[in-house]
């Protein structure tokens, strides 16, 4: 994993993987219900599984990353509109579980989004649903869901160009 500068923005929204792991379930919730979706990602990212406020919540990260899953490679669609990417899982982080990009609305708070839809994707996955908002450029947040049951929260934070 890489290292993050931890200053935060003049808004006060995180701008690190760091600053976000360990943040409760409400307040990672009120953070995204603040934020807009954003364009449509593109390229491999790395991935932060988010464990609320608990003192162990860095090594499960770590955990996680070294040994479940590093990211998501995003591929954008020639019109910017939609796309598709792959998971990067297991120790060295091979592509699998594809889902299909597409803006619409929340199940949190019922506005705009973008979701990473596993349904006509991935058999393992198919009652996955991630949606995700930007924090800011190159760091999104994103909740998970199991059918219409939350399950955690992930960031991904992709090189700024």
């Amino acid at each position: 994993m890489t290292t993050s500068e931890t200053m935060a923005t003049p808004e006060g929204l995180p701008t690190s993987l760091d600053q976000l792991t360990g943040m409760r379930r409400e307040q990672l919730d009120d953070l995204f219900k603040r934020l807009t979706p954003g364009p449509i990602p593109e390229g491999a990212s790395e991935g932060a599984a988010l464990v609320y406020c608990t003192w162990f919540a860095r090594i499960v990260r770590w955990l996680a990353y070294k040994f479940a899953w590093q990211g998501k490679v995003f591929t954008r669609a020639p019109d910017g509109q939609s796309g598709t990417l792959v998971n990067r899982v297991g120790p060295t982080g091979i592509q699998a579980i594809q889902a299909q990009v597409y803006p619409t609305k929340s199940w949190i708070d019922d506005r705009p989004c973008i979701v990473l839809d596993y349904s006509k994707t991935s058999f393992l996955a198919r009652r996955i649903r991630d949606e995700i908002r930007m924090i800011r450029p190159g760091l999104w947040l994103g909740k998970v869901w199991w059918g219409r049951t939350r399950l955690l929260d992930f960031a991904l934070q992709f090189p700024v160009r």
